[in-house]
């Protein structure tokens, strides 16, 4: 997945809007404008340098983002974030593109529910069950069964 990529696919979820409140090159992606979900660096997409990959930090549930990081060599624990908690994500390529947009859903709805009720209740039902398209341009979408 690519930094452009991630960046369509963190901006589809309802109500997610991006800024950079830590300067140029470290994008804040937040779920109505209060709580962060996702927080992309690096990567020439990014102003960053073209020979280092992007990485994204994402937060998990505490087991699985110690399944993550035996499954996925790309996957350490988050830079600059709590390590129990947050997961870092190299876009290099290692990791699939559908299990990069399965831990963006899952950092999404972990963020969103612990909103007020109010913006919890509004945001996840507006998302149900879907989840960003990852195809890229030219990519045909898998058959379905």
């Amino acid at each position: 997945m690519t930094p452009g990529q991630f960046i369509d696919a963190a901006l589809w979820f309802p109500e997610a809007g991006e800024s950079e409140p830590f300067g140029p090159g470290a994008l804040v992606y937040k779920v109505a404008g209060q709580k962060m979900f996702a927080l992309l660096t690096g990567g020439s997409d990014q102003g960053g340098e073209d020979d280092v990959p992007a990485t994204v930090n994402l937060k998990c549930d505490p087991g699985l983002a110690l399944e993550l990081r035996d499954q996925y060599p790309a996957v350490t624990p988050g830079y600059h974030m709590s390590k129990k908690h947050w997961n870092s994500v190299l876009l290099d390529g290692t990791v699939p593109d559908d299990e990069i947009a399965e831990m963006l859903r899952h950092s999404y709805v972990l963020v969103a529910s612990s909103l007020r009720r109010a913006d919890r209740d509004r945001v996840l039902a507006v998302l149900g069950e879907d989840a960003p398209d990852v195809a890229g341009p030219g990519t045909a979408a898998p058959e379905e069964a």
